[in-house]
């Protein structure tokens, strides 16, 4: 059976990351939880770049783009994108240039979001930054600047919006193999493995990755923060076929196989919703634990409302991928300070 780990891979998220039970917030939640065990994957541990899972995805895409020759990566996103944060903090760690398109997608003016978060840090780093409208084709614009630089005599390597690229989404398919052996030895058995979507390719590995291990891959499960619920499993789907054809066993998913959750995505992209802030608050307030306002608060809020509204058998185990982009809530303070 083919292995993600065959692939050139960058070490930097430090794994295997922990897998922790939610006992604060069981204990808060009482007979609401209906006995349903509540666990988190600690992906938003890192030792740099304030942390995150899109490191998963770095970790092979850098390694290719050193395996190309490239001295300069650029990748795209939203104004306060945590992969082109993570993106710049990994290139100037291996050494490599690093510039970002970014785009105004989410309708914010305040100087919270437009300075702090993740934009102050991608400064920080030192990577160029273009922003750019909120309609701008970022990736039509970020190979446009890789033309430039390719014609100064530079290589450079563009990663596509989130990491999402089939190599990228490797570092989700190994992650399931993790989670797995994880499970065996604590002798849990997983319902559910729960992520936010925004891109898909923490989806689409964590799918592909199931399938190519025989295990059903709807035990991945996630909840829309971008994109409308058809275009969230269309994107999704294509991505983890993407996948498992670079993993090359001939492997394909169906569209019933892609199990994603389109009620928790609010009015658009990046646009605060009430269960978002119960949610963060709820995490950081029974343990002391940062959920970002844009990916995985809006997540965890589609467990709550599971877990709450009866989803769950008493006794099942479900774990929640906490993944990172804790620079984004000082991005979104006035949001919080609305209350």
């Amino acid at each position: 059976m083919p292995d993600p780990a065959r692939f050139p891979r960058l070490p930097l998220l430090g794994l295997p990351t922990p897998i922790e039970p939610l006992a604060g917030l069981s204990r808060h939640l009482g007979k609401a939880l209906r006995g349903v065990r509540l666990y988190v994957k600690r992906d938003d541990l890192a030792g740099f770049g304030g942390g995150g899972n899109k490191l998963r995805k770095l970790e092979f895409l850098l390694a290719a783009a050193r395996a190309e020759g490239a001295d300069t990566v650029i990748t795209v996103g939203a104004l306060q994108s945590n992969h082109a944060r993570l993106t710049a903090a990994a290139a100037a760690r291996s050494g490599l240039a690093c510039e970002l398109v970014l785009t105004r997608t989410v309708p914010r003016g305040d100087a919270d979001y437009t300075g702090n978060g993740n934009r102050f840090l991608d400064a920080l780093f030192g990577a160029r930054v273009h922003e750019r409208p909120g309609e701008t084709d970022a990736l039509a614009a970020a190979e446009a600047r890789a033309d430039e630089l390719r014609a100064a005599g530079r290589g450079v390597y563009v990663f596509p919006s989130g990491g999402s690229s089939p190599v990228g989404c490797l570092g989700y398919a190994a992650c399931a193999r993790e989670i797995l052996d994880q499970a065996d030895a604590m002798d849990v058995r997983f319902t559910n493995i729960l992520v936010a979507n925004g891109s898909g390719g923490t989806h689409a590995g964590l799918a592909a990755g199931l399938s190519e291990l025989g295990r059903d891959p709807r035990l991945a499960r996630s909840y829309t923060v971008l994109a409308p619920l058809d275009w969230a499993v269309a994107t999704t789907l294509d991505k983890a076929n993407a996948t498992l054809d670079l993993l090359g066993t001939g492997g394909r998913l169906t569209e019933a196989e892609i199990d994603v959750d389109g009620a928790h995505r609010g009015p658009d992209y990046g646009i605060p919703t009430d269960a978002m802030r119960e949610a963060v608050r709820l995490m950081a307030r029974s343990e002391g634990l940062l959920l970002d306002p844009v990916y995985s608060g809006k997540a965890f809020a589609g467990l709550l409302h599971d877990v709450r509204s009866g989803r769950y058998a008493a006794g099942e185990a479900v774990l929640f991928v906490m993944t990172g982009g804790v620079p984004g809530l000082f991005a979104y303070r006035e949001a919080f300070a609305e209350d």
